[in-house]
């Protein structure tokens, strides 16, 4: 999937558009500023982890800003984390959009765009409060990994982590590349 703005077809028979935008873009700071009261909402609070916008700047980082038939629509972006460890933050999708398959589209093209900029991994923390979200981690293969950051040993934070690198390529450094799984 690339991050251009090529049209993705959604099943609904909508066209989906990425494309990457600094993380102080006016259309990243208002889907931002939409996650945190979807935070407020579900958790009663803003997040507190601390987030310096120049993280999210290639090479080092990437915001994506899903749109819908010329719509913003939804959001995501990752950051590094650890040597060749990328932590996935800001997956969100407006309500009006949601069930049609647009996390899903963010998620891949972060995957898929944090591996070409040579990361093997993605950690990410959620909580019970997004089971749709958990489900979706879920389904694209994430697995439990030790907690980390302002959230480490909060009740209920669940940290997840997916293996980046493809399936068939041979390591000799394994035990270094799963540094962050638990």
């Amino acid at each position: 999937m690339s991050t251009s703005p090529e049209p993705v077809a959604l099943a609904d028979g909508s066209v989906a558009v990425l494309r990457p935008v600094p993380y102080v873009d006016p259309v990243a700071h208002d889907l931002v500023e939409r996650v945190q009261q979807e935070y407020v909402e579900r958790y009663g609070g803003r997040d507190a982890a601390v987030v310096d916008a120049s993280e999210f700047d290639p090479p080092a980082g990437l915001f994506l800003v899903v749109s819908v038939n010329g719509v913003p629509a939804g959001c995501g972006a990752w950051r590094v984390h650890a040597p060749r460890v990328v932590e996935i933050k800001r997956v969100f999708v407006e309500p009006a959009f949601r069930r049609r398959g647009l996390a899903q589209v963010v998620m891949t093209a972060l995957e898929e765009t944090a591996a070409r900029a040579g990361h093997r991994a993605a950690v990410l923390n959620s909580a019970p409060q997004q089971p749709e979200a958990l489900a979706l981690y879920a389904g694209l293969g994430y697995r439990p990994v030790a907690g980390f950051g302002v959230y480490a040993d909060a009740p209920g934070a669940v940290f997840l982590g997916k293996d980046l690198a493809a399936a068939d390529e041979a390591t000799t450094d394994d035990e270094e590349d799963r540094s962050w799984a638990s």
